[in-house]
């Protein structure tokens, strides 16, 4: 009995086969014909003017977020992506709106030190 319901799963599996040959495929080569994402697409973050009150750390759910400051000076603002969840908070609690989700998706790395980023000083070089 089982053998049976063997050769005919093979069989629809072939018709299934058969049948999307000749659709038009939906899958896009990726690096060549870059996606297209929308407005609302919560990526890289991106810092400007920022006061350093700390909003932002105090409403991460995932305590990704860590304010620097010294004399009450602001010298470090560093996200850890290893951690974030791209949940927005950081961006929809700013009271001064220094802080904003970009549409830039492309955060891959093979070093994972290197998702630990200071966004003040890509700030300054900028």
């Amino acid at each position: 009995m089982s053998i049976f319901k063997s050769i005919k799963a093979l069989i629809i599996g072939h018709f299934t086969v058969i049948k999307h040959m000749f659709k038009k495929a939906v899958t896009k080569e990726y690096p060549e014909e870059r996606p297209i994402v929308n407005n609302f697409f919560r990526g890289k973050h991106v810092l400007k003017n920022c006061t350093g009150c700390g909003y932002c750390k105090k409403v991460c759910p995932a305590g990704a977020i860590e304010v620097i400051k010294k004399d009450k000076d602001l010298v470090g603002y560093v996200i850890d992506y290893n951690k974030c969840i791209f949940c927005g908070n950081c961006m929809f609690y700013c009271p001064t709106k220094s802080i904003t989700l970009t549409n830039e998706f492309e955060l891959a790395t093979d070093n994972k030190s290197d998702l630990k980023i200071d966004l003040l000083e890509q700030e300054r070089t900028i």
